[in-house]
């Protein structure tokens, strides 16, 4: 089955971790070591995507105003966006348009992505910086919801 037939439906994050040059874990602190998070991809080629810092209590002050390169920005530890996207099965990769997003800064973003069905898990692996500005390697796994 290609990836997109495979990619289409709601999926819930099951696990997001980054990883610096040196290997090791580093956690962005606008959403936490282990957030929740909900994506969704129909057969008409829009998209939308929410995530959320589990304890937003401990928000204590905006995040840096510039998001990673890549990625969004979250505010307030939440990030939502919305919009288009088009699969290039070849390549494994989805494009996405960003029509509508919780920061402005976001709205018109076209970020593209490396995806991957594994285990009945979607997998997503991205080069971005952390809200800090440190480059990592982002791998996120959702299952189906």
């Amino acid at each position: 089955m290609s990836l997109s037939t495979e990619l289409l439906g709601s999926w819930r994050l099951w696990s997001r971790e980054d990883r610096g040059a040196d290997g090791q874990r580093r956690v962005d602190p606008s959403l936490g070591a282990d957030p929740i998070a909900l994506l969704i991809y129909d057969s008409a080629g829009n998209f939308a995507a929410q995530f959320m810092k589990r304890d937003r209590s401990s928000v204590a002050e905006p995040s840096p105003a510039r998001a990673g390169t890549n990625n969004s920005h979250a505010v307030g530890g939440y990030d939502a966006y919305f919009g288009t996207y088009t699969v290039d099965d070849a390549t494994s990769t989805v494009t996405q348009r960003l029509v509508g997003a919780l920061s402005p800064g976001d709205v018109g973003k076209v970020v593209t992505r490396e995806l991957r069905i594994e285990r009945g898990r979607l997998v997503i692996n991205l080069e971005t910086t952390t809200s800090h500005g440190e480059p990592v390697v982002r791998r996120l796994e959702w299952e189906r919801a």
